[in-house]
């Protein structure tokens, strides 16, 4: 099939739909009539479209922990725990490596490992294994909104079972769930396998289900330009949007600098509203979700939770719908449940504290239009690839450095474009690579790099770029020789 930024037709939707439910033998418990009418038997404070409206209607900022494991009972505890102790206002269920790599077998072997051991050998949730009335049960036994979160490229079956297990937010897209995830998946192919999940979004939506999708917003974690991530999330949405998803949240990883954080949360937001509006897609809901710092964390408890506490800051003053909220054992690996919900009671005292405070400044103002500038610039030069086919474009553009997401292990992806810090902390573009900036941002993001260069009295270099990604770990921001 042609690759195009297209609704796919019902009857090719059906065809693949068939082929996707047989994949595992959980896919025959598949009913999209009888999972929606699921769906509608629920309270309406479980579904995650309605709970971010109201967020964002408000003006309040959300909190979500990132939290899964091997067995249904186990995830049950894990998340009542969060929900009651972190006193979180939205759960995650994330999916385990094996359903994410569509290894099935695999997971099942993790399961029956897990009963065996009595704990989890599994690094999430293996949501086809379990199947729809295991996912059901897990939905009717919160009382909050739970979102799926992976990292899969081909996500269709996921999708499935999701959904009809009462998942109502669902994470991910073609491009964010590939090129910072694997290394050899062609980019046409998961465009493609996520029209499908997004296509089944619309179908829900037309039936009076809306389910939330979320763009994955940090890509690599670390040091990605906004201009980079807030290209990839419009994208995304632009894609998911024409196949008649209504509600969808856009996301940003949290960079260090309170200025360009603060401006990166609110531009994405405008941004993406401008480019959907444009574009006929008048009826979609975007809200925001910041994740906290994605890089190198201190080991230190104490120091782990400054870095924690400067994300809720930023998410907080920028007014963002939501933020993914990390953990004090994040530099040491899976945390328990108890320092999960430390993270999560942390974000929210800050979030309270702040609630009534919005930050409102010239450096703010002037990030905004950088932002907006080198944005506009990448998009546009996408669209203009494909020849006004969003779809398309990408796929050129990835093929052209036009995108380029610094230190993704994809071969689809260029790799020339390179980022480093400011003397103030904030991100800008060391490599260009192929970006479609204008000579003016172009010489703009130079002047930043050739200032901290003459501070620090050494050359303009890639040693600033290795010094950046590993310095807040080490308890600083700009990586200073």
């Amino acid at each position: 099939m042609e690759l195009r930024n297209v609704k796919i037709a019902e009857a090719d939707f059906l065809k693949s739909r068939a082929e996707v439910l047989a994949q595992w033998p959980t896919g025959s418990r598949v009913d999209l009539d009888e999972a929606v009418e699921f769906h509608k038997s629920l309270r309406p404070e479980k579904n995650f479209s309605l709970k971010l409206k109201e967020a964002k209607d408000r003006g309040t900022t959300l909190i979500q922990p990132r939290a899964g494991v091997a067995l249904v009972s186990e995830h049950i505890e894990l998340l009542t725990y969060l929900q009651n102790e972190g006193e979180a206002d939205l759960l995650p269920t994330t999916i385990d490596s094996y359903t994410r790599q569509n290894r099935y077998k695999d997971a099942e072997n993790g399961i029956e490992e897990s009963v065996r051991q009595c704990k989890s050998m599994l690094n999430g949730f293996p949501a086809v294994n379990h199947g729809v009335d295991s996912c059901r049960l897990l939905i009717q036994s919160l009382d909050i909104p739970i979102q799926v979160r992976h990292g899969t490229p081909d996500a269709r079956l996921l999708t499935e079972i999701s959904y009809a297990g009462g998942f109502s937010g669902y994470e991910g897209g073609g491009i964010s769930y590939n090129i910072p995830y694997a290394k050899n998946v062609a980019l046409d192919t998961t465009i493609r396998n996520w029209q499908y999940v997004d296509r089944l979004t619309g179908l829900y939506e037309e039936m009076g289900v809306s389910i939330n999708r979320e763009p994955f917003g940090p890509l690599t974690g670390t040091l990605v330009p906004p201009c980079v991530s807030h290209a990839v999330a419009i994208i995304e949405s632009l894609l998911a949007a024409e196949q008649g998803v209504k509600s969808i949240t856009v996301g940003y990883g949290q960079c260090g600098n309170l200025a360009q954080d603060v401006a990166a949360i609110r531009t994405l937001e405008e941004l993406t509203n401008s480019y959907l509006i444009d574009y006929g897609y008048k009826d979609v809901v975007v809200t925001t979700v910041l994740h906290q710092w994605m890089g190198g964390f201190p080991q230190d408890e104490s120091k782990a939770f400054g870095v924690i506490s400067w994300g809720s800051a930023v998410g907080a003053l920028a007014k963002a719908t939501k933020i993914i909220v990390k953990t004090p054992h994040e530099a040491i690996g899976i945390p328990t449940m108890q320092a999960n919900a430390q993270g999560l009671r942390c974000t929210k005292q800050l979030i309270s504290m702040l609630a009534d405070q919005r930050l409102e400044n010239p450096c703010v103002d002037d990030e905004k239009r950088i932002i907006t500038a080198e944005t506009r610039c990448i998009i546009d030069k996408c669209f203009e690839l494909g020849e006004g086919d969003i779809a398309v474009g990408t796929v050129r553009a990835f093929q052209a450095g036009v995108i380029d997401v610094p230190f993704a292990p994809s071969r689809y992806n260029m790799g020339k474009m390179l980022p480093a810090r400011d003397d103030d902390g904030a991100i800008r573009i060391f490599a260009p690579g192929a970006l479609p900036l204008s000579k003016d941002l172009l010489d703009f993001n130079a002047d930043k790099i050739n200032q901290r260069a003459k501070i620090e009295r050494r050359d303009a270099s890639f040693q600033m770029v290795i010094d950046d990604v590993y310095a807040i770990s080490k308890g600083r921001l700009v990586g200073r020789p």
